[in-house]
C-alpha cells in the first residue's frame, strides 16, 4: 500500500486535502496530515495560485541547519545511520524537529494564563 505524505511537513497524510478553486483537472490535489497543515497549505495555495512550495528563505534555513545537525550527530556518535541518507531525508528530519518545536510552543502559549505571569520588577 502506497502511503501519501503531507504536502507541508512530509508526515503521513490523513485525509485532509486542498485543490485550488476546486478545479480537479487543472490543479494538483495536495494532501495533508492535519487540519492545521491543511489550513496553512490552503492559505499558501490561495496566495500562490495553487502552488505550495517552501519560500527561498525557508529552503535556505533548512539547508543551513544541515551542518549543525551533522555536528551534533558526530558528537553523539550517531552519524552512521544518517551517513547514506539523502539531503531530502535529512531536510525532513530538520523540518519535523522545527514543526514539533513550534507546535509545542504554540500549545504552551495557548494553555498559559496571561494573568499568571509574575511581574518582573
Amino acid at each position: 500500500m502506497r502511503r501519501l505524505t503531507c504536502a507541508l511537513c512530509g508526515r503521513e497524510a490523513k485525509g485532509f486535502g486542498y485543490i485550488h478553486q476546486l478545479r480537479w483537472g487543472e490543479f494538483p490535489h495536495h494532501r495533508f496530515c492535519s487540519m492545521r497543515c491543511c489550513e496553512a497549505g490552503g492559505a499558501l495555495g490561495r496566495r500562490s495560485n495553487g502552488v505550495i512550495d517552501k519560500t527561498q528563505m525557508e529552503e535556505r534555513a533548512v539547508k543551513d541547519a544541515r551542518r549543525p545537525l551533522a555536528e551534533v550527530l558526530v558528537e553523539l556518535n550517531l552519524m552512521a545511520p544518517f551517513h547514506d541518507r539523502s539531503a531530502a531525508e535529512i531536510d525532513r528530519i530538520i523540518e519535523a524537529c522545527v514543526d514539533g518545536f513550534q507546535a509545542s510552543m504554540q500549545r504552551q502559549a495557548a494553555e498559559r494564563d496571561p494573568l499568571d505571569d509574575p511581574i518582573p520588577f
